[in-house]
């Protein structure tokens, strides 16, 4: 269809693709270092075996040296891969193997070598090994060993060289050279090497297939999830994603969406619920007064003023109400400051004094504040104190005190009929008036207490409903203190 994307087996940014190039390239690494360490040892335990084979043909040729045994006799290997030298003191060829034997020198080291600045042979070839003088059954001396590789004239391969001196019984010193060949280790190292090679890129593909087999069976619960998600953005709350039976994160996800759906479905329909009480709140003053309005029209001298203000008062404050809440509900938060909370409980007893139905009795602790928004903390308390007069018979009592160091907390108590136990959590929800005494009354529409509620939660606090001494009910508001 024209505009729809064409969905793609292979997509860079995808988890599946993201997830495969990681695990083909670690393996890939691990693969490659691995085959290093492989090569390496390999190599070394080559190297050491021919070590062992060189030097135990120099042991063999310098012990019939040291023996007495003339250099013309000596019985040499004639094998390519096993070649030895004999030089005298003065370096020319007293003996020498079938390989070397048109050949000079091959070697000029000898254990305990020292180069022309007087420093220690440091070729990362050699590893020069001296040791104690070995004396001969037939008066002859042995010296200690060293190795060295070198290349031979006419020969393509390396040979690794042991080096012996070796003093005959009549003193002359012979230096032994024995070389053994590294032909056969570097076609073995060859041979590893190129196998390596031509299986990493073989490997890497089943690694890179299983990954991503792996990775779409695992994500697969992901794509219904998303499936349903996209359903239900159409407007269904009430549907839930599919959940995996593996208890795995995907699982996780699954039941943490659904919990997020339940709530979100909750939420909407508690604001449906409350467009519908606000409606329902709204009309009724607003009929009234088109009542009175239409009624004045064609009578003036029937309209009650004072009435028709009491109307438009109680409807204002209504609408006031209603947008605190929407503000709270929009996640509104004005900047806190420190509030002499102390002070803002005064001046709400008192500015409520002249229209008090009964008297308030105040137990303040001096200097005590809060960190959040005046306007809103003053209006949770004058609800508060709106509401205990409401429903008090002769006394409302006010108490602010220090509540475990950390906290403060706010009492307004009533002599009048109470909140029973099975009510006094549903009186915080918006729109409820409970029965008899407390039901709709001076013009109640049900929000105070919420937005009491509201603010508390707001300042990361809490208020609940307790038993009151005087008889009635008990409003007790618990806020963290500034200091």
């Amino acid at each position: 269809m024209r505009g729809t994307r064409p969905r793609l087996w292979w997509r860079p940014e995808s988890v599946r693709a993201r997830t495969t190039v990681g695990a083909t390239v670690v393996v890939a690494l691990a693969l490659i270092v691995a085959g290093f360490l492989v090569v390496a040892l390999l190599r070394g335990n080559l190297l050491g075996r021919a070590e062992l084979t060189a030097e135990v043909n120099a042991r063999s040729v310098a012990a019939s040296l040291a023996a007495g045994v003339d250099p013309a006799a000596l019985d040499l290997p004639d094998d390519e891969e096993e070649v030895v030298q004999v030089l005298d003191a003065e370096g020319a060829v007293v003996a020498a193997g079938e390989e070397l034997e048109d050949l000079g020198p091959v070697a000029d080291f000898a254990p305990a070598a020292v180069d022309r600045d007087g420093d220690s042979d440091e070729d990362e070839d050699d590893e020069d090994r001296d040791e104690e003088p070995d004396d001969d059954s037939a008066g002859g001396v042995v010296s200690g060993i060293a190795y060295r590789t070198l290349g031979v004239s006419g020969e393509d391969a390396q040979y690794r060289f042991a080096a012996m001196t070796a003093t005959a019984p009549g003193g002359e010193v012979y230096t032994v050279y024995s070389g053994a060949s590294l032909e056969t280790q570097e076609e073995a190292v060859d041979s590893v090497t190129a196998a390596m090679l031509w299986s990493l890129a073989p490997l890497l593909a089943v690694v890179a297939v299983v990954t991503w087999l792996v990775t779409r069976r695992a994500l697969r619960p992901v794509g219904a999830i998303q499936k349903e998600l996209i359903e239900i953005t159409g407007g269904d709350l009430s549907r839930r994603v599919p959940v995996p039976a593996s208890r795995d994160e995907i699982h996780s996800l699954a039941t943490t969406t659904n919990m997020t759906l339940a709530a979100l479905e909750a939420s909407v329909a508690q604001q449906r619920r409350f467009v519908a009480d606000a409606s329902h709140e709204l009309r009724s003053p607003l009929a009234i007064l088109r009542t009175q309005l239409e009624v004045a029209q064609g009578h003036p001298d029937l309209l009650d003023l004072e009435a028709t203000l009491g109307d438009v008062v109680r409807l204002q404050d209504l609408a006031a109400d209603l947008l605190l809440l929407a503000r709270l509900d929009a996640g509104e938060r004005p900047p806190h400051v420190a509030v002499a909370f102390t002070e803002l409980v005064r001046e709400e007893v008192a500015r409520r004094a002249a229209t008090d139905r009964v008297p308030v009795r105040l137990e303040l602790e001096e200097d005590l504040s809060v960190f959040g928004v005046r306007g809103h903390l003053a209006r949770a308390v004058g609800n508060l104190l709106a509401n205990a007069q409401r429903h008090a018979e002769s006394a409302v009592s006010v108490r602010l005190a220090v509540e475990d160091e950390v906290w403060l907390r706010l009492d307004v108590a009533d002599d009048g009929n109470g909140v029973p136990a099975g009510q006094r959590r549903m009186i915080f929800d918006r729109f409820v008036r409970l029965d008899e005494s407390r039901s709709r009354d001076e013009g109640g529409a049900g929000l105070g207490l919420a937005i009491v509620q509201d603010v508390a939660v707001a300042h990361r606090g809490m208020v609940h409903v307790l038993d009151a001494p005087e008889g009635g009910a008990l409003f007790r508001m618990v806020l963290r203190r500034a200091d």
